[in-house]
């Protein structure tokens, strides 16, 4: 769904997504935005970046509710009702949240470096979408090399080569810029979505928000 159709303008729409995979409104943001694209006959063109929610996280991971809990102070029932309320957002927008208690949270600075790689091959887009699913629906570990690698050849790149990719940090410099880059741009929080190098979103809008956003940019002057 990276490219679709038109609205209006010659120039199909930019929208360049900062995000992170173990975020939830990610996820459930760019289901409808796509949603909307998809309403509005929006032709336009998805860019992803990287943004780490979690620099510091151990490559072990931890358990998300701990996590919550000790980043947020939420108790086990706002916890609870959080996990309530991202389920069903995402069962909306045709996506499946399956929380555990054993539901961990991972760093991803690897996965990042597997995104560029895969956006090397033009599959950056499938290769996000395969490892929220890989992460949010399925419950597998996103900070394990060979996982990744997994995922990547489930998609059909080449699983060694996403071994070695990860195994050398072959791209930790460009992650690392990049996302830099962002935060001078003053990305604080994701998701993040900016149109046409413009105008920036933040957050989950709903489907009929994004709706009218995208309405109100076909409607601007050239």
């Amino acid at each position: 769904m990276e490219n679709s159709k038109q609205l209006s303008s010659e120039q199909p729409l930019r929208i360049d997504i900062v995000s992170d995979v173990v975020c939830p409104w990610c996820v459930i943001g760019y289901r409808q935005l796509a949603e909307a694209l998809e309403q509005t006959n929006t032709e336009h063109k998805i860019h992803w970046h990287p943004f780490e929610l979690n620099p510091d996280m151990p490559i072990e991971g931890q358990n998300l509710r701990e996590h919550i809990t000790e980043k947020y102070g939420s108790s086990r029932e706002e916890s609870d009702a959080s996990r309530v309320r991202m389920t069903e957002a995402g069962s909306e927008v045709g996506f499946e949240f399956n929380f555990t208690e054993e539901t961990r949270t991972y760093n991803t600075f690897d996965l990042h470096q597997l995104l560029h790689w895969a956006d090397q091959q033009g599959r950056m887009h499938d290769l996000k979408q395969a490892l929220f699913a890989a992460h949010f629906t399925n419950g597998r570990n996103i900070s394990d090399k060979e996982v990744l690698a997994d995922i990547a050849a489930e998609i059909g790149l080449d699983r060694s080569e996403a071994v070695a990719v990860l195994k050398d940090q072959r791209f930790a410099e460009e992650v690392r810029q990049a996302q830099q880059q962002w935060r001078q741009q003053g990305i604080q929080s994701v998701p993040s979505v900016i149109f046409n190098q413009k105008h920036l979103v933040s957050g989950a809008q709903g489907v009929e928000n994004f709706k009218s956003i995208l309405q109100q940019l076909a409607d601007l002057p050239e």
